[in-house]
């Protein structure tokens, strides 16, 4: 028995339309509605919730009006965005309208059709996402990325004409031999929601290497392995292993989840846990085909937001436990749907030309996952000058005052003026809720620097340094918690500047008055013998009690004879809490914070020149 391909298609294609949409409204809520932590989480959690509770009013529609409704609603907000109209707004009713979508999907998609769109949809939007490097369409300008959305929304527009549909579960309008004339298992479409946190944590969330750029085989592991997995999982919804197997299955997905939220985590842990998933939306696909999917659907979607924010807040809020709990937990509810219920025999089953196409589109995806992420490795370049440029910059995440995604901007302008060190904070390698993207390696790429990254809050942020020069060590120090639940880390560096050592402490202070005195202490171990610069979004003004702990380490404030410039909130500085501090034997030539639009922090740029340094001590 045959998959019924049109309306599979169809729903894979409205799913990649609701992941683009969701990759916008995500990040939208933390950088206009929440204007990164000045609105109440509760009052942010709130409007989020609005948007997933408004697709329940589908239910005193018909459910094919409800589909194309929604179809209509989705690809409109999805051409919005790419023109960047109405960001916040669009993208939370294009949250809405997808789901409303998925709901007609529910009582009129036929039961074989479901799990293979399902997760097609899922794992083809990761996989371009990889692809485009992160950076999806929708933050691209030009024709090439116009083009392919108009192609995206004409080709889910097609399908929507073309699709066979049930027009109820007493009415079946496909053959009654195809065995389709029903919808598919309330358990299946429950389970998209929970489908969507893991596969959307998984994909991106994996602890990536903390000095790059990476070289070609260490990409070839990670997201060579990452694409081959993503499409594995395609072919395994299609094809999906008969019981008991789907036991052994649902264990190893909670085990890959769980080993996911380690710090060894790899890319191929998070295709396996992906891969998992496949096989058991197709497991509960088989079951019976239950009652009230549409429901069960939008119950889902609830789970994914609030399994989200839950994850997340924990970076904010103390919640009593690790944030790990929730992927942990949300990988034994699908495992538990999946398995039970499910209709013994009657696997969905694909024609054998479905394995070989799988095959050979893992050939072909995975080199080019590869080269999307290739960055050619700079040389190191030594420096005969004692004069330094240097950069420090909280980027929030690459998200500009606009609330669209900066990084290329980023770079482009900071490479501009030629720095030696850039230095940058809010440094996100993969938070779904940011929409999953490597800043720090899309940045290095733009500048054409190595770079060195330390984790704070957890594997994938936190602070990093960006040098050509010459590192001779590289350190970093987990600072004190003092009940603020976001982690903190003073990253030590020494460089090379004119054949003499000078030390570098970069950091990102969260509780400043308790972590002030644990940063002083190592600039005081760093500057024995060497000069110290300590830099990056200390929290603290020239004036607060922990600036004077700072200075009693032997650094001074060169920046208050040079204008003292303010650095927060970019779009109307009143005060500075972002600082370039430096010790003897280090002179600032010239200082600014110059008035761009890239994040919510003004960046610091100051000219150094290295003026006596005693290697003995």
């Amino acid at each position: 028995m045959t998959t019924p391909r049109r309306p599979a298609l169809m729903l894979a294609l409205g799913i990649v339309l609701l992941f683009d949409v969701l990759r916008v409204f995500l990040p939208s809520l933390i950088t206009l509605f929440g204007r990164a932590g000045d609105t109440p989480p509760e009052l942010m959690g709130l409007y989020a919730a609005a948007w997933f509770i408004l697709p329940f009013l589908a239910a005193f529609s018909k459910p094919r009006h409800a589909l194309i409704a929604g179809a209509a609603g989705l690809v409109l907000a999805r051409l919005l965005l790419e023109a960047g109209i109405g960001q916040l707004y669009v993208s939370s009713a294009g949250v809405t309208a997808g789901l409303t979508f998925l709901y007609g999907c529910a009582h009129t998609v036929p039961r074989r059709a479901v799990p293979v769109g399902m997760m097609s949809g899922i794992s083809l939007s990761l996989l371009v996402h990889l692809l485009l490097d992160g950076v999806d369409l929708v933050w691209r300008g030009g024709p090439l990325p116009w083009t392919a959305t108009l192609a995206l929304c004409a080709a889910f527009a097609a399908t929507l004409r073309r699709a066979p549909l049930l027009r109820s579960s007493s009415q079946p309008e496909l053959p009654a031999r195809h065995g389709d004339g029903e919808p598919a298992s309330a358990r299946v479409w429950f389970l998209f929601g929970p489908a969507l946190l893991l596969a959307g944590l998984a994909a991106t969330s994996w602890p990536k290497p903390e000095e790059g750029p990476a070289t070609v085989w260490s990409l070839t592991i990670s997201y060579g392995l990452l694409a081959l997995t993503l499409v594995a999982a395609v072919a395994q919804a299609v094809r999906p292993a008969p019981m008991p197997l789907p036991l052994v299955t649902g264990l190893l997905l909670v085990v890959f989840v769980a080993l996911l939220m380690t710090p060894a985590a790899l890319a191929v842990t998070a295709g396996l846990a992906i891969l998992s998933l496949g096989a058991l939306l197709a497991c509960a696909g088989a079951g019976p085909p239950g009652r009230r999917p549409g429901l069960a659907l939008l119950c889902g979607g609830l789970v994914f937001l609030v399994g989200t924010f839950a994850y997340y807040a924990a970076y904010d809020l103390d919640l009593g436990l690790p944030n790990a709990v929730v992927p942990i937990a949300a990988s034994v509810l699908v495992a538990a749907v999946a398995v039970t219920g499910r209709r013994v025999g009657d696997p969905p089953r694909a024609p054998s030309g479905a394995a070989r196409a799988a095959v050979l589109a893992m050939v072909v995806t995975a080199p080019l996952t590869v080269a999307a992420a290739r960055q050619p490795v700079p040389a190191v370049q030594a420096t005969r000058s004692g004069t330094v440029t240097l950069i420090t910059y909280n980027i929030r995440m690459g998200y500009g005052l606009d609330g669209r995604l900066s990084l290329d901007r980023i770079a482009s302008w900071a490479k501009a003026r030629k720095p030696d060190i850039v230095l940058l904070s809010e440094v996100d390698r993969g938070w779904l809720l940011n929409g999953g993207h490597d800043g720090l390696a899309r940045i290095a790429r733009g500048l054409g620097m190595r770079y060195h990254f330390a984790p704070a809050a957890d594997g994938v942020w936190g602070d990093a340094l960006l040098t050509n020069l010459p590192v001779k060590s590289v350190r970093s120090h987990r600072l004190g918690a003092h009940d603020y639940p976001t982690g903190a880390q003073a990253q030590e560096i020494v460089l090379e500047v004119n054949g003499e050592e000078v030390g570098v402490v970069n950091t990102h202070l969260q509780a400043p008055e308790g972590q002030a005195p644990e940063v002083a202490a190592i600039v005081r171990g760093l500057g024995a013998t060497r000069p110290v610069i300590l830099a990056g979004d200390l929290n603290l003004t020239p004036d607060d009690p922990g600036m004077r702990i700072l200075l009693d380490a032997g650094l001074s404030d060169p920046l208050i004879s040079l204008g003292n410039p303010p650095t927060s909130p970019a779009d109307a500085p009143v005060k500075r809490i972002d600082h370039v501090l430096i010790s003897r034997g280090l002179t600032a030539v010239s200082a600014e914070a110059p008035r761009v639009p890239y994040s919510d922090h003004l960046p610091v740029l100051t000219t150094l020149r290295l003026t006596s340094v005693d290697q003995e001590g």
